[in-house]
């Protein structure tokens, strides 16, 4: 059978003003029609840079150097630049990482679309709206005739994606290029686009490239993997034979660094160091600095491809039956236990932090006096408590106000209304110079640490500027064993934000957070865009501090599988209010409330036994300036009654651990 992808020896190189970097050193591979292809690896392996090199749309600093790739036959190497023009969006299209990047501001969404029918196919007028109604509703974007004509700050991220879809789709192309297409989306909107994309090959043969860090999505989407590092593939294989038996050291690494149930009571694996600069010479095999199992030949000599069984390709010296029986077993080693806190939620005898019924309103305000026309309801009557030394694990869709709750809980957003005592003392309404006595005892680690760590300070001025700030004494020693602590040479305290990897950065948050010694830390979504093997380093930290330290988090999270790993308590929220809460073991093996039961399902598993059937959402979360009445619900609940539409439901104990809202269990409770 041909292929209607064909990529041979391709070499990228990106020539900086230092070195030239090899991104992309040698790739091979082959993408059937109809067949989905998952290219997987940490970030700076060269993921991105292989697909920008099939579409031949490189920065300035880049060159394809050696290799072909071949598109239905086609040398797309040896195309001018008009006849790539031609073949881009019409033969060839791509869904870039971050729509809102990638979409044009400025013009709506059916001028974008109807760029791409006129480019390729000459429609205009009339036909070209028809099209595009067309179009959008196979996306399913809701009321399309109305929402064609807004623009991409009007619509939510997991519509703007939707939107990237359609635009990509418009030209009916044989080959998709998905470049992380739902890292920055929340399970069910991820799970909504897993199914369009799924639904549309399935009805035009379309071949899709897959390019993610995440296994979970790989295990649903992919028939074949091929797994990149250092800027060539070292395993390839069928999914189910990649997910039943992977074999290069950095892939079983991966597996073993997936938080989960099955990860609470021990470490999770970590890969040691980073990836190799790709700007050097390698002599040996790229993996071996950071592999268990690397012997004298992986630093001498560059592994061959080997071909196991069922065509599992692997490029590992493990797997090469010509050197000698004295080699190293192929066994990875295990992670060091570390210790698990109880999963049950603890007396209020140790309680640390008290919220109740805590509201954040944001005023709308419009007219030429800038009236009071409404309120954003972001955060709508939420109470939760937590003890010292616990995680309380806080979930649910982007726009539900979890990262709103936090920032209230710190009195960095001033709460409208409610309660928030720390250790007994009242934080709403205390007067600027008593909290600010406060603040060492509660600290914040952001998203992303890039943005939150100044890029023109040096780590130990970062450090030394909360110190001071909290007056707190510093030096230097106190900041080498802070840096230690959070598994960092102390000599880096003379470096820039910039010179650090990812989960390096969120190490240096998190140093700065402990550094005036907190009893709480609240983590918003902390992991979220760290890669697996990084994610798992984070995990650890935070473990084995809370166990050493005795310190409380909230985790502000929409990794499901990051909860079951590391929190104690959950609590689910939906449009402002918490929904359901209790015991991890029992909100999510148990799950009662039928928003929880739907995020649950839609959560990728790579474990066959895990997975649940995905229970559909209608529609897309409300807006919060105008919530829906009765239960928020109820418009997209698959169990909603008349009362649901009428009434709010009351909070119904459904055991000593577990509570929920939602008039399923009321009714069952009153009879």
């Amino acid at each position: 059978m041909s292929s209607l992808l064909e990529i041979k020896n391709l070499k990228t190189m990106l020539h900086t003003s230092n070195k030239s970097v090899r991104a992309v050193d040698g790739l091979t591979i082959k993408i059937q029609k109809g067949e989905t292809f998952a290219l997987l690896g940490e970030s700076g392996c060269g993921k991105s840079m292989t697909a920008l090199s099939i579409m031949r749309l490189l920065p300035d600093a880049g060159e394809i150097v050696a290799g072909s790739i071949k598109l239905s036959g086609e040398e797309l190497l040896l195309l001018p630049e008009m006849d790539m023009r031609n073949l881009r969006g019409k033969h060839i299209s791509m869904i870039f990482q971050e729509p809102m990047l990638s979409l044009n501001p400025v013009m709506t969404i059916a001028e974008q679309i109807g760029e791409v029918l006129h480019r390729h196919f000459h429609i205009r007028g009339k036909s070209s709206n028809e099209r595009i109604l067309e179009i959008l509703n196979q996306v399913g974007i809701p009321d399309a005739v109305q929402r064609m004509h807004e623009y991409p700050f009007q619509f939510s991220g997991g519509m703007k994606q939707r939107v990237m879809i359609a635009m990509a789709l418009a030209g009916e192309p044989e080959l998709l290029i998905a470049d992380e297409p739902t890292t920055a989306l929340d399970v069910t909107i991820q799970a909504q686009v897993l199914d369009l994309m799924r639904n549309l090959q399935q009805r035009s043969g379309m071949a899709i490239l897959l390019i993610t860090h995440d296994l979970g999505v790989v295990a649903e989407m992919a028939h074949r993997v091929a797994v990149m590092y250092a800027g060539e593939i070292i395993e390839s294989a069928t999914r189910e034979a990649f997910f039943k038996t992977p074999l290069h050291p950095y892939s079983k690494k991966l597996f073993a660094s997936l938080p989960g149930k099955y990860s609470r009571e021990q470490g999770l694996a970590v890969i040691s160091g980073n990836v190799p600069s790709l700007s050097q010479t390698f002599t040996g095999c790229r993996f071996a600095d950071r592999c268990d199992d690397a012997w004298d030949l992986c630093h001498q000599k560059i592994p061959l491809w080997n071909t196991p069984p069922d065509n599992h390709y692997v490029r590992c010296h493990l797997f090469n039956t010509n050197q000698s029986s004295n080699q190293p077993n192929a066994t990875a080693k295990e992670p060091t236990p570390i210790p698990i806190v109880s999963q049950k939620i603890a007396s209020t005898s140790n309680e640390l932090l008290r919220v109740t019924n805590l509201k954040v309103y944001f005023p709308i305000r419009k007219g030429l006096i800038k009236r009071i026309a409404g309120n954003v309801m972001a955060v709508d009557g939420v109470s939760l408590t937590i003890p010292q030394g616990k995680t309380i694990a806080l979930v649910g869709e982007s726009g539900c106000g979890k990262t709103t709750v936090g920032k209230s809980i710190l009195q960095l957003i001033k709460p409208t209304a409610g309660s928030v005592l720390f250790n007994g003392q009242e934080l709403v309404g205390l007067e600027r110079k008593q909290l600010r006595e406060k603040r060492a005892d509660f600290q914040i680690i952001f998203q992303d640490p890039y943005s939150s760590l100044n890029p023109r300070m040096l780590i130990v001025d970062i450090i030394k500027e909360g110190m001071a700030a909290l007056n707190n004494h510093s030096d230097e020693a106190e900041i080498d064993t802070l840096l230690k602590h959070v598994g960092l040479p102390p000599e880096t305290k003379r470096r820039y934000p910039h010179e650090f990897s990812g989960g390096q950065r969120q190490r240096i948050a998190i140093a700065r957070a402990l550094a005036v010694n907190p009893k709480l830390i609240i983590c918003d979504e902390p992991t979220s865009a760290l890669d697996v093997s990084v994610q798992a380093q984070i995990l650890n930290l935070l473990k084995s501090l809370q166990n050493s330290l005795g310190i409380a988090y909230l985790f502000i999270t929409h990794n499901l599988s990051v909860v079951e790993h590391i929190a104690d308590n959950v609590a689910v929220m939906y449009l402002g209010r918490i929904v359901e809460q209790g015991c991890v073991d029992d909100v999510l093996h148990d799950p009662k409330h039928p928003y929880t039961q739907a995020l649950l399902s839609a959560v990728p598993t790579i474990n066959e036994k895990d997975k649940r059937k995905v229970i559909p959402l209608k529609g897309d979360l409300p807006s919060p300036s105008a919530p829906p009445s009765g239960c928020h619900f109820h418009p997209r609940c698959p169990q909603a009654m008349s009362i649901c539409r009428e009434t709010y439901p009351e909070i119904t104990a459904i055991n000593s651990t577990q509570t929920v809202q939602c008039h399923l269990y009321s009714q069952k409770q009153d009879s």
